[in-house]
């Protein structure tokens, strides 16, 4: 699978790497991926999803099913 967010679709970002002697060499920024279960309210089941940190502090703030209804994704297919 690919390194993609399954609730925000965050993904690699592409970033220069400077040195001392300011040589610059691409690099991968990637997003830092968890994969998680997490307790679904409304469905009233677990979830297994992967998704990154910055989002798992918003769903502890606003729950897993308002999140995801705001960014349009159906719970119910993970």
């Amino acid at each position: 699978m690919s390194r993609v967010c399954q609730l925000t679709g965050t993904k690699a970002n592409n970033g220069m790497s400077v040195s001392h002697s300011h040589i610059r060499t691409k690099k991968l920024q990637q997003a830092n991926l968890q994969q998680r279960r997490l307790w679904w309210a409304e469905g009233k089941r677990w979830v297994n999803i992967k998704v990154t940190t910055r989002a798992l502090k918003t769903i502890q703030k606003k729950g897993l099913g308002v999140y995801a209804k705001s960014l349009g994704v159906d719970l119910s297919n993970f």
